[in-house]
């Protein structure tokens, strides 16, 4: 970009400006959540910000996905993945990791380079919000980032601002997205629990 603000605000993708938001807030020794493990992108960024003290919980449905993140990880052991749905959450965490969450992450859609049709569920999701929500510490963020151009996405996409706007105040809502897009452009909905 030649525009005079690129170094101010640099066009970037909604997964790297989840990075960016949330790497203001979390710290060495947090308990943080990857809700779509996939290729363990998000699952590796959060293990090195949280540090050895810190925690990492990730959760995938597909074997093969958690195999490449394992290797991504491989030697830190702050990252826990977990071979299940994100919308099982509350019964996979540790009781201690309610109301201390710093960070939970979602990447939805399909896991690029597997079959499209393995997608996020918008009822799956919605399940895990909820429980994102209720785990959150105070100061705490989960972003979500969605695909309105997939088979299914948009109705996700539509379904999780749906859910963010219905929040009560103890939450600060927040939602990202190009405008000017050939086609429909990922979103990105960060949901703050301020008190």
């Amino acid at each position: 970009c030649r525009c005079r603000f690129a170094k101010v605000l640099p066009v970037m993708r909604a997964t790297e400006l989840a990075h960016v938001l949330l790497g203001q807030s979390l710290k060495a020794g947090h308990w943080t959540v990857d809700a779509t493990v996939g290729n363990g992108h998000d699952t590796l960024w959060l293990a090195r910000r949280v540090g050895p003290s810190g925690r990492v919980f990730g959760f995938d449905v597909q074997a093969a996905a958690l195999a490449v993140a394992a290797e991504r990880v491989r030697g830190l052991e702050q990252a826990t993945l977990i071979h299940a749905g994100h919308e099982r959450m509350a019964e996979c965490l540790p009781a201690e990791a309610k109301g201390r969450l710093a960070a939970v992450m979602f990447n939805l859609g399909y896991l690029p380079g597997a079959p499209k049709e393995i997608i996020t569920h918008t009822e799956t999701t919605l399940a895990a919000l909820g429980q994102t929500v209720d785990w959150l510490a105070i100061g705490g963020c989960a972003t979500v980032v969605s695909y309105p151009g997939h088979a299914g996405g948009a109705a996700e996409a539509d379904a999780v601002q749906a859910f963010a706007l219905a929040l009560p105040a103890r939450f600060a809502v927040s939602r990202h997205q190009r405008i000017n897009s050939v086609g429909p452009a990922p979103q990105l909905i960060v949901i703050e629990r301020v008190s």
